[in-house]
Parts: structure tokens; C-alpha cells; sequence
């Protein structure tokens, strides 16, 4: 059976103790206290017993002439957890919380081809690749 829950500083270990497919690089324990410290940040595991098989991570922000919203930063399941709907289950337990802050707007970024935008980040020396814009209605 496979539980999902937003973490806090209490589940260091369990972020320490994750699958290797579930996050880019190894989680530096150093980081990851400090990301669950920080009120504005959101981490939700999904765990199958004891073992971490996925993760989604946001923030919350505003900026002057916006309200608070929430970014979707990044989402992993496992390589072995995947297409069980776990990940969808992820974001809804981020956006569940989001909404909780009163947030009526979330967004998430994904690769995809954006040729102006490419052509403008490659010109200031940026590195990257192209993206996707998904926005969420958290109203409904």
C-alpha cells in the first residue's frame, strides 16, 4: 500500500532514506533539514512501508503586483512505482495544502519546444532546455 504525505522536519530520515530514482541526486542531508524548515517550502512523499518511492516538492510566492501562488518544483516516483498514479497523487496532496494558504494559482514548468524563448536564454548565456506552461485552477 502505498501512503502519501506532506513531510516536515521531523521525516528527515525518511527523505535520507529514498529510492535512487526518486530524486536527480543523492538528498544531502544538510539540504534537505533546511528545506523542511523553511515555511514556505512543501515536500510530499509517497511511501510504500518504510521506503520512499516518490516525491513532489513546490514553494510558495508572491511578488508585488501578484498574490500568493504556489510552484510545483519538481516531482519523482521511482522508476519501479511508476504510471500508478502516484505523482498525480503527489500534487494533490501539495495542492491541498496550497489551497489551505488561500493559493488560487499553482504552476509547473516541463520540457517542451519554446524556440523565441530558447533563442532569448541562449543569448543572455543561459543554460537550459525548452519548456511547457501548465497552470492549475486550485478554485474548483
Amino acid at each position: 500500500m502505498i501512503t502519501v504525505k506532506l513531510v516536515g522536519s521531523d521525516d528527515l530520515h525518511l527523505l535520507l532514506s529514498a529510492d535512487v530514482s526518486v530524486f536527480d541526486d543523492p538528498v544531502q542531508p544538510d539540504l534537505a533539514r533546511a528545506y523542511l524548515a523553511h515555511p514556505d517550502y512543501l515536500i510530499a512523499l509517497a511511501c510504500e512501508g518504510s521506503k520512499v518511492v516518490g516525491m513532489a516538492s513546490g514553494l510558495f510566492y508572491f511578488h508585488p503586483d501578484k498574490p500568493l501562488e504556489f510552484f510545483v518544483n519538481e516531482v519523482g516516483v521511482a522508476e519501479s512505482h511508476q504510471r500508478r498514479g502516484i505523482a498525480k497523487r503527489l500534487m494533490e496532496v501539495l495542492f491541498d495544502a496550497a489551497r489551505k494558504r488561500g493559493v488560487a494559482y499553482a504552476w509547473v514548468g516541463t520540457e517542451a519546444d519554446n524556440v523565441p524563448a530558447k533563442a532569448l536564454y541562449s543569448a543572455l548565456n543561459g543554460k537550459g532546455q525548452s519548456m511547457a506552461y501548465y497552470e492549475f485552477d486550485l478554485k474548483a
